[in-house]
């Protein structure tokens, strides 16, 4: 395969990273990469394992000492490994100094967006100047894990959330050494405050009743209250889930894949007067129009066989689709449809290309995971509200 080549300006890059606004949850992660490049350090000073028998060996561990540093995003505290004979320094803090934050936090931008272990070794030499392994890039990447887990499971009660949004979308991952499908199931929210807000994800099977009930299962165990409305596609699995696990809650099938359903039902030419007046009963203002609309498209086209199909789209989800107007006005249009959701879709997908087949599941949540909270820190932190 030929390498692939890049060409960075590293002015844009540090701008680029600098600029960004990074919380406690990126910070932690430069606390994590930073010991673990310390650690890799003091294991080549002494030239052997922990526990590991070698005439190479120069001298043992002896523990750690915290040491508080001081960088642009506040102060942090690292673990310093030491030796017996106190002659192990690391340069850590030097290096760190030199390259002004950019090295660590490139490396946490680029695994986020989805760049390869070989491309980010590639990428930190020209940054740098010096040789990573790529084992030393993958075991840093690993250090996301637990904070990639910590956000998925934080708690869900500190606000009510009248407004779900649900969906799956599928990636490849290598398993048992063959490739298999699997489902990403994502799920956002609007809460009482009119805010938009990323809940996690589950990397499971495919679409099922059983998966999907695992998920919602998920979220009301870390306290996610019955929404007043879910709004998903019409998968039948997912339905059937939503009301077995929110009992009581009002179920909206998605407005714009519903709309795709009809159109997809009807003949290739023709049908531009069919268009037309499902266009008004999905532009109308009040229920009753709605429904005034839809009769009479139903009584125009009833006779007309090559519509039947088209038509018994729109009669049998017409109810599911329209629940949205029973809210209030200023939030129909944010509540019915996952148009937002597919659009993070999206987002996920574009970065999830460049890794095509994931090693292995934990890397696909890390990765996607990662995604997510960049989306929910750096885009939704800074809404104030949905509605002003």
């Amino acid at each position: 395969m030929t390498p692939l080549q890049f060409n960075l300006n590293l002015d844009d890059l540090k701008d680029s990273v600098m600029d960004s606004s990074l919380d406690h949850v990126v910070k932690s992660a430069i606390v994590l990469i930073l010991n673990e490049y310390m650690e890799k350090e003091r294991d080549e000073y002494l030239q052997a394992d922990p526990y590991e028998r070698s005439n190479q060996r120069r001298d043992y561990r002896n523990g750690y000492y915290e040491r508080e540093y001081t960088i642009s995003l506040g102060k942090i505290k690292l673990k310093v490994p030491r030796t017996r004979n106190g002659e192990f320094t690391t340069d850590v803090f030097e290096r760190y100094a030199r390259y002004d934050q950019v090295l660590i936090l490139s490396m946490l931008e680029m695994v986020i967006n989805g760049v390869s272990t070989r491309k980010v070794t590639h990428i930190i030499e020209q940054l740098c100047g010096e040789s990573v392994s790529k084992s030393l890039v993958s075991s840093l990447t690993q250090k996301l894990d637990p904070i990639v887990n910590e956000w998925s499971k934080r708690p869900l009660n500190t606000h009510y959330y009248p407004y779900l949004f649900v969906d799956a979308m599928y990636i490849k991952v290598r398993e048992h050494h063959r490739v298999v499908s699997k489902a990403v199931y994502i799920a956002t929210a609007i809460s009482d405050q009119n805010k938009r807000e990323i809940f996690g994800l589950m990397v499971d099977h495919v679409e099922s009743f059983d998966s999907w009930s695992r998920f919602l299962q998920q979220l009301k165990e870390r306290g996610l209250q019955s929404p007043k409305l879910i709004t998903s596609d019409a998968h039948a699995g997912l339905q059937k889930a939503i009301q077995r696990e929110f009992i009581g809650t009002t179920w909206q099938r998605c407005y714009a894949h519903f709309k795709r359903n009809i159109m997809d039902k009807l003949p290739k030419k023709g049908n531009d007067e069919f268009k037309s007046m499902a266009k008004r009963i999905f532009n109308a203002v009040k229920v009753e129009d709605m429904r005034s609309f839809k009769e009479e498209l139903l009584q125009q086209f009833e006779e007309e066989p090559k519509y039947k199909a088209a038509l018994a789209v729109l009669e049998d989800g017409f109810e599911d689709t329209m629940q949205y107007m029973n809210e209030p006005v200023s939030m129909r249009r944010y509540v019915r449809s996952t148009n937002y959701l597919e659009r993070l879709n999206q987002e996920v997908r574009r970065r999830e290309r460049v890794i095509r087949i994931f090693p292995n599941t934990q890397s696909a949540f890390r990765l996607i995971g990662g995604i997510l909270m960049h989306f929910q820190d750096k885009v939704l932190a800074h809404k104030e509200s949905l509605i002003k």
